[in-house]
């Protein structure tokens, strides 16, 4: 977005970065639809084939409220790619386990996303893609990395977390 066009003395980052995340989520949707899964489910799936988690766990690691969590995982039961089983550890607790379908949904996800990355790095000049990381980086762990508080509370976006 040119500053020219908006008055503004420095670039539109907002709209920058509101732009392109809004553009890469689907591409990133379209391409997971090949699997028949949302990149919300694979995110759950991944995070649940790391360690016994529970759905409370999953939603925060996935950034999601505690109703789509409930839709999410129903729906990956429907579909033979988790189930929810009780926990070895707690007995009153329930985790999600990820069935063998799951385990290949989560396999085939990683390649689908790599690609759409890859995709998206090979789109800048090679000489730019690692510095893109890099500044992308340095500000998703440092002077971006925490909201701040405010009257008006913003609604969060998804963090990106695999």
């Amino acid at each position: 977005m040119s500053t020219e066009t908006t008055g503004l003395r420095v670039a539109d980052l907002s709209a920058l970065l509101t732009h392109t995340s809004h553009v890469l989520a689907t591409r990133m949707t379209a391409a997971f639809a090949e699997l028949g899964i949302t990149p919300r489910a694979f995110c759950v799936l991944h995070h649940a084939l790391e360690t016994e988690r529970t759905q409370i766990q999953l939603a925060e690691l996935s950034d999601l409220d505690k109703t789509t969590m409930v839709v999410t995982v129903d729906e990956l039961e429907g579909a033979g790619l988790a189930e929810r089983r009780p926990s070895r550890t707690d007995r009153r607790a329930r985790v999600i386990h990820v069935t063998p379908a799951g385990e290949q949904a989560v396999a085939d996800g990683a390649r689908i996303a790599d690609r759409v990355h890859q995709d998206v790095l090979d789109a800048l000049p090679a000489d730019d893609r690692a510095a893109f990381v890099r500044a992308l980086s340095a500000l998703s762990e440092g002077h971006l990395a925490v909201p701040v508080e405010s009257e008006r509370p913003v609604r969060r976006a998804r963090r990106t977390r695999s």
